[in-house]
């Protein structure tokens, strides 16, 4: 009689553990309206927390152990994951390894912190202001590990999957992550090797950005910048002009040209404060590994070419042909 109260009292507890095990393992219906947003360094640990708490899952840790096992717990994607039905633990794990609803954004070489808000306003990120007021913001500066006072150049020209609630510092962040990710230890070491800081480099970068429209080019014209500054000569860039000037509309004019500014240079000698953009790695490897030559002027073919010249009278015949003449 006791044996069999026994056999029974372990048969019940074996089913209840079954139906334990039973009931974690089946996918619950998630509430409506449930989500979950993944950012950048979640663990998946936090991620399963999350998961529980939103009913997606019944129990993190049997999800973290399975995972585990099935060696998906360390392919995880930043994203926004919105749920409607139950999802197994294999199509759970798929779905967090594709980084859910995103689209794809991409910053062109040459554009300004001006211009990334604009293009990200444009896309529905938030207002253009809203992305500038955090470019100014030294604290986010600081954690971002920009070095200098300003934002300009360090985002890195890219393509990006973002989420539609990712926030304007969430954003910028990403893109300055990229560039510490591209500029890398080989990157710092030729930096050094030509007794430059990250800023200067930028900031050349970004002027030979700017002012070449030709892959072939850019080494030529970051030489004849290097040149000019060796020589202290002005580096009397237009692009460093413009950038000073609130609003452009397309037509630099003499009475430009001579405005006293920090970016003028045709009135001050050396590089300007900072960059003027944000270069692409193309640029800043062509300020990195500049062409040896023995240009100190060029002037534009209005093809997106250049010619270039060793002596100021055949850099001005260069101009009467070219300029004069598309005028």
């Amino acid at each position: 009689m006791r044996r069999t109260l026994l056999l029974a009292l372990v048969f019940a507890g074996l089913a209840g553990v079954v139906a334990v095990t039973l009931r974690l393992l089946t996918a619950p219906l998630p509430p409506p309206g449930a989500m979950l947003v993944v950012r950048e360094g979640d663990t998946f640990a936090t991620v399963a927390a999350r998961l529980e708490r939103a009913g997606v899952i019944r129990s993190a840790i049997l999800f973290r152990l399975r995972a585990r096992v099935a060696g998906r717990d360390r392919h995880l994607q930043p994203g926004e994951y919105r749920f409607a039905e139950p999802l197994d633990t294999h199509e759970l794990l798929e779905l967090l390894a594709s980084g859910g609803p995103h689209r794809e954004v991409t910053i062109p070489e040459g554009f300004t912190v001006r211009d990334v808000a604009a293009l990200l306003e444009r896309d529905g990120y938030g207002s253009g202001e809203s992305f500038l007021c955090v470019a100014k913001d030294p604290e986010f500066l600081l954690a971002a590990g920009v070095p200098g006072p300003q934002l300009e150049g360090f985002l890195f020209p890219d393509t990006y999957r973002l989420t539609p609630l990712m926030s304007p510092s969430e954003i910028l962040a990403l893109m300055v992550r990229r560039f510490h990710d591209r500029f890398d230890a080989e990157r710092y070491r030729r930096a050094a090797a030509r007794g430059m800081t990250v800023n200067e480099v930028l900031t050349l970068a970004s002027i030979v950005e700017k002012e070449s429209a030709l892959a072939t080019e850019r080494q030529v014209i970051a030489g004849v910048f290097y040149n000019r500054l060796h020589l202290g000569m002005p580096l009397q860039s237009d692009p460093t002009v413009i950038y000073a000037i609130p609003n452009f509309n397309g037509d630099l004019t003499r009475a430009d040209l001579v405005r006293p500014s920090a970016y003028n240079t045709y009135m001050v000698a050396g590089l300007p404060p900072g960059p003027i953009a944000n270069p692409g790695l193309a640029a800043i490897d062509a300020v990195l590994a500049p062409a040896e030559t023995p240009y100190l002027y060029f002037v534009s073919k209005n093809d997106g070419s250049h010619v270039f010249a060793a002596t100021l009278p055949e850099h001005n015949r260069n101009v009467g042909r070219y300029q004069k003449a598309h005028r």
